[in-house]
């Protein structure tokens, strides 16, 4: 016996360096081979992913249904071709490149091949596992996942050819856009169809997190439409790149070093080390905070709304994440001004608000946020342990955190007060002090982001839509889910007039110097939303002589700083001044400085210094 052992071993080792040897010979045709099967995959997802669906959105004959079959089934062949391709031929590369979970998705992609070389047994050893293996309702969720996977890792090779990150930036959005409204018009998508400019408004309102829509969502969406604008929202809130770096990096983990820098940057991630951790930290906190929301707003609207329990898990969970994308969409008739949610406890109120606050304060607060936690945890666990704990950073806090939270809750604070007096006697008349509060500081948060409103801003008193314009126009945190020129901006040009009216030439906040290019930023930024804004009303004032100049205008800031709130005139524009919203808040989602160096490309300084000279500024 041990001899015969060691004859299989002996032979496995002769087979094991053949195989070597082999694979060294054929470097070049094996790593030519992989990357026209690696192409063919690319556009095989591609496919895949349409017919999926083309499957899911419409409704087809039987010989329809084959024909969509047939060609889910030629790129499930591809798939499992490239992955057996790897392992046989590219084992060590492929191992490099994959990381556990991918590895899982591939022998998924595998076990469907079983269906394929052994028939359905007419007595299976286990019922659920044949019931599961043999079907569809396995098969086309492992080719959807492996598709996006493929396309993700496809897209993010594709950047490390020094792609200017700008352009992809707005690419990824215009795209998402386009594809967007195509799935909004599919028939099981709508209950009576929708014109093709209305889908585009909608999915650019969706993607773009404004929450504007030109139809009423809850008439007009199955729930099959529901889902598309969700993903559309949630996709578009956190960003494409992070979504497609996230599947890439997390699922594959194996890109170029230029390709990482760049979502580095996307991110604002500090290091390399800390990409993947940041990714996922972004990632799995939003899912918890909107996993948290919709079970608070479920408990809050439960047996109010005269709903079933799967409408109003489906409320619940829509709810959360449009407010913590601040979008600003609504399924229920009315939205948010609902006569049973206004006269109900007002909790859900306080849900939304906080899911927006969330939402709205930006991405490199709350990854600053877990970094500050993470040192305070490790510090505690050295006290426990009775060593000595590690060193605390010099700021804890960065200043990009501090500005952000002192503004917010100072413009918070102020804008609530003014609501509450302003609208006292007049959109909240007859309402109980307590529901008065709580619809003061809801009515003041969501201007700045997301859209939402519980009483008709149309009849608000002409201060109150002054101070609503003055709230859209600043909008939420940098790299958040919210519009406006932002916080950060803001905060900015107040500090530099403090600077400039004390006699300083320095910018301080917080014992730390605030750099010329974050001035010279914020400058650009407001003196494009100026010129933007006043392009757009004009134009728009002009395309619509019959409406309200007033109803108009804050239209367009509405839809430039991604704000989602109106006085009721969106369904009643004409097809160009929708197509002209839709290009306001394209540019608002993306940044006009952002897609303008994108276009323009960066230019260095000549070699040589001009003399300076003074401008009359007063």
């Amino acid at each position: 016996m041990p001899s015969g052992l060691t004859g299989i071993r002996r032979r496995l080792v002769v087979a094991w360096h053949a195989y070597l040897r082999f694979t060294a010979r054929f470097v070049p045709a094996i790593r030519i081979g992989s990357n026209i099967l690696g192409v063919a995959t690319f556009a095989g997802s591609i496919v895949c992913l349409t017919a999926l669906t083309v499957y899911f959105g419409f409704d087809h004959s039987v010989s329809d249904y084959r024909h969509i079959a047939r060609l889910l089934r030629g790129c499930q062949i591809l798939f499992i071709v490239n992955v057996l391709y790897g392992l046989l031929l590219a084992f060590r590369r492929t191992v490099c490149e994959t990381r556990i979970i991918k590895w899982i998705v591939d022998l998924a992609v595998l076990a469907t091949l079983l269906p394929l070389v052994y028939p359905r047994p007419e007595h299976p050893w286990i019922g659920i596992l044949d019931q599961i293996l043999y079907s569809n309702k396995f098969l086309f969720p492992i080719l959807g996942a492996y598709s996006i996977i493929d396309l993700s890792f496809g897209i993010i090779k594709m950047l490390g050819r020094r792609t200017n990150p700008s352009l992809i930036l707005s690419a990824s959005f215009l795209l998402l856009i386009l594809v967007g409204s195509l799935l909004l018009m599919m028939p099981r998508c709508t209950h009576g169809g929708i014109d093709y400019v209305d889908a585009l408004f909608v999915s650019t309102s969706a993607v773009c997190i404004t929450g504007l829509t030109s139809v009423d969502v809850s008439a007009t969406f199955t729930p099959v439409g529901l889902l598309v604008l969700a993903l559309l929202i949630q996709t578009g809130g956190l960003g494409v790149m992070t979504f497609t770096s996230f599947f890439a990096l997390f699922f594959s983990g194996n890109t170029s070093i230029y390709s990482q820098l760049m979502v580095r940057d996307m991110i604002y991630s500090k290091t390399m080390s800390a990409l993947l951790p940041t990714l996922l930290y972004i990632f799995v906190f939003t899912i918890t905070i909107e996993l948290v929301g919709a079970a608070a707003i479920f408990l809050c609207v439960h047996d109010t709304l005269g709903m079933s329990v799967e409408d109003e898990l489906i409320f619940s969970g829509f709810h959360s994440l449009s407010a913590f994308c601040n979008a600003g969409f609504s399924n229920i008739e009315g939205g948010l001004s609902n006569p049973l949610l206004l006269k109900s406890n007002q909790w859900i109120y306080v849900t939304v608000t906080l899911l927006v606050t969330a939402g709205g304060i930006g991405f490199p607060i709350l990854v600053n946020f877990r970094q500050a936690a993470v040192c305070r945890m490790k510090r505690a666990w050295a006290w426990l342990r009775r060593r000595r704990p590690p060193r605390m950073p010099v700021h804890l806090y960065d200043l990009n955190t501090k500005i952000v939270l002192v503004t917010s809750m100072v413009l918070t604070l102020v804008s609530t007060l003014l609501f509450f007096l302003f609208e006292y006697d007049n959109t909240m008349d007859g309402m109980p002090v307590w529901h008065k509060v709580v619809q003061s500081w809801f009515n003041s948060s969501v201007p700045r982001s997301s859209g939402f409103s519980s009483v008709n801003p149309a009849s608000f008193l002409n201060v109150t839509i002054l101070m609503f314009l003055f709230l859209m126009w600043i909008g939420g945190a940098s790299q958040s889910t919210a519009g406006g020129i932002k916080v950060n901006t803001f905060a900015t040009m107040i500090l530099n007039l403090k600077a400039i009216i004390l006699g300083r030439e320095v910018v301080t906040a917080y014992d730390r110097s605030i750099s010329i290019p974050s001035l010279r930023r914020a400058h650009a930024v407001i003196g494009l939303s100026i010129l933007s804004l006043t392009f757009y009303g004009i134009v728009l004032v002009g395309l619509e002589p019959e409406l309200s100049p007033k109803a108009l205008v804050y239209e367009a800031v509405s839809a430039l700083f991604t704000v989602g709130s109106s006085l009721g005139v969106t369904s009643a524009l004409s097809i160009p001044s929708k197509i002209l919203l839709c290009t306001a808040m394209f540019l608002g989602r993306v940044g006009i400085i952002s897609l303008l160096v994108g276009v323009v490309g960066v230019h260095n300084d000549p070699p040589f210094r001009l003399p300076s000279d003074n401008i009359i500024i007063n």
